[in-house]
């Protein structure tokens, strides 16, 4: 299979060079604006935690800037231009920026366009008084220069130990971090070593201008997927050897979510499907059966946050499973490693 995938690689990686000499050499010419710009996105395919880096950054800016959110909308049903209102639904602008409406609501504006281009200028339009535009898996996205490029790479996948894809999991080649401003390396575990920042720092081999940061994730309390439906409150500390866990997961890299449970005494088991997926009626029946299934006098189903999003709006989703469906939320904390500098400082810095 290597053998067979190798050429598909090479091919993939020169077309993927080519269309990055073009840009570097300004025969296609990326458009820069007057209003700040910070791009947040990586070189591998999903699993990175954008969407959890875009609300941290959100929330740490929010109240200095009015901030709108563009995003591609990865899987929704419609094109064009759409901005989240009160009446949004996952189908319409992606699972993703559905979060981050939910989270933020009008605080924030958060709007979807596959032209990133149009995307700004009709956000300029609507919103003359915007002061800081995040963009969402935008680093492939060159048409567009941002004022900070934060590039993300996950502590237990890095892009440097990766390959192009199909053979690997990379958009594009290695070197092309040194586009990147700032770079984040993500879930990390929470008791990494002062000698693990020192030889994730030397084999990134950033240049010098380029800022270096380790962030990890921090889970909150569980939250009903349907509140409506929800006749108690459920902790994961109040469940015993005796009881049991169905964890739902559509997210590209699950295991550092299903890490979490280990340290629990109940029982675990795992319904796993592909990144973002849609839940069809026959996955539901299954679901259901599975649930049904596990031992125990109490048990719960727990989903990520961004699976809840597709969830609550699923139509085949039934009734007798809704009070007892949680997703966990999880928030971004920063880990000093190489120096004390601070990410959210550092931004305001670059694009005061």
């Amino acid at each position: 299979m290597v053998c067979l995938l190798t050429p598909l690689s090479w091919i993939y990686g020169a077309v993927t060079g080519i269309r990055n000499w073009l840009f570097d050499s300004r025969i296609l010419k990326e458009e820069e604006y007057d209003i700040p710009i910070i791009g947040v996105g990586n070189i591998t395919v999903g699993g990175t935690g954008k969407t959890p880096h875009v609300e941290y950054i959100v929330s740490n800016l929010a109240a200095d800037y009015k901030i709108a959110v563009l995003s591609r909308g990865y899987k929704r049903k419609t094109s064009g231009f759409v901005l989240a209102n009160s009446n949004i639904t996952p189908d319409l602008i992606g699972d993703e920026p559905f979060q981050i409406y939910r989270k933020f609501g009008m605080k924030v504006q958060v709007a979807v366009c596959e032209n990133r281009r149009k995307g700004i200028q009709e956000l300029l339009r609507l919103f003359p008084d915007l002061g800081l535009i995040v963009l969402d898996d935008s680093f492939q996205h060159r048409w567009v220069k941002p004022k900070v490029s934060v590039l993300l790479t996950d502590y237990s996948r890095p892009f440097y130990r990766d390959r192009l894809l199909p053979l690997g999991r990379l958009r594009e080649s290695p070197s092309q971090v040194n586009r990147a401003d700032m770079v984040v390396v993500t879930k990390c575990p929470d008791d990494l070593m002062p000698i693990n920042f020192r030889i994730t720092s030397k084999d990134l081999d950033l240049m010098k201008y380029q800022k270096l940061f380790f962030t990890r994730y921090e889970y909150g309390a569980l939250e009903p997927v349907f509140p409506e439906n929800a006749p108690y409150s459920a902790s994961l500390g109040m469940l015993g050897a005796g009881d049991a866990v169905l964890l739902l997961t559509g997210i590209a890299h699950p295991r550092y979510f299903v890490r979490h449970f280990r340290n629990y005494p109940f029982k675990v088991k795992v319904d796993h499907y592909s990144d973002h997926h849609d839940f069809s009626r026959s996955d539901i029946d299954s679901i259901n059966e599975r649930f049904r299934s596990l031992p125990g006098s109490r048990k719960i189903i727990v989903t990520t946050e961004k699976d809840a999003m597709r969830l609550m709006h699923n139509p085949y989703f039934p009734e007798s499973l809704k009070p007892f469906t949680f997703y966990l939320p999880v928030t971004v904390r920063l880990i000093n490693g190489i120096d004390e500098t601070d990410l959210i400082q550092e931004l305001r810095n670059a694009i005061s």
